[in-house]
């Protein structure tokens, strides 16, 4: 029986980010290095070197590989609906890949095929009153309230299913009546209040007083 180790597998770029995803999506994105990745495919990081410059790079091609197959809908012409249903289909696109949050809110990488949305949202702006400064202003306004809406739910629903009391459910079984009465009216549905979708009424506020 020969003990020759031989050379890696050789490995392809789909491979490679295929496995990025697998990783990301089961351990998030702070595990994923060259090496974690490289023991994922088998491989070793060097090999992983002939397909992608570095982390960053593999991260792009991530979001690029999302952004390819996300839905660009009809809008409505008026400026104010334009840009609630730019952000709310920029929401819907970015939930259904929660650790693309993270990779966005950092600044430093984008995809291409995803600037769709920010680009009908400060269009509509401008063409609502706004200069293109405010505009940009009120996009980065959305986009955070968007970033972190999902990246709560997100939080949220990975402590739930984890199935045990959260600190939250601890500190509101024993609040103070006396010091706390609105809050302690509503202490026994707070999760059931809280898990409600109202991304829509608070999109909807923020461009209320956003736009002229």
């Amino acid at each position: 029986m020969s003990t020759r180790t031989g050379r890696p597998p050789r490995i392809s770029r789909a491979e490679i980010v295929a496995a990025a995803l697998r990783v990301i999506e089961e351990e998030g994105v702070g595990v994923l290095t060259m090496r974690r990745l490289a023991r994922e495919v088998g491989s070793t990081a060097m090999a992983l070197y002939h397909h992608v410059r570095d982390k960053e790079e593999l991260l792009l091609l991530l979001l690029d590989d999302y952004a390819a197959g996300l839905p660009r809908p009809e809008l409505p012409e008026e400026p104010r609906e334009r840009v609630v249903a730019a952000a709310m289909a920029m929401h819907e696109a970015v939930s259904g890949c929660p650790w693309a949050v993270d990779v966005l809110r950092a600044d430093d990488l984008m995809s291409v095929g995803a600037l769709w949305y920010p680009e009908r949202i400060v269009d509509a702006a401008v063409r609502a009153g706004l200069t293109m400064e405010e505009a940009v202003d009120a996009y980065r306004i959305i986009w955070h309230y968007t970033a972190g809406e999902i990246g709560g739910r997100a939080a949220a629903r990975r402590r739930r299913e984890e199935g045990r009391p959260t600190h939250r459910e601890r500190v509101f079984a024993e609040l103070d009546a006396e010091e706390f009465p609105r809050l302690s009216q509503v202490a026994a549905r707070w999760e059931e209040l809280t898990v409600r979708d109202t991304y829509g009424k608070g999109v909807r506020a923020l461009v209320h007083g956003l736009l002229p």
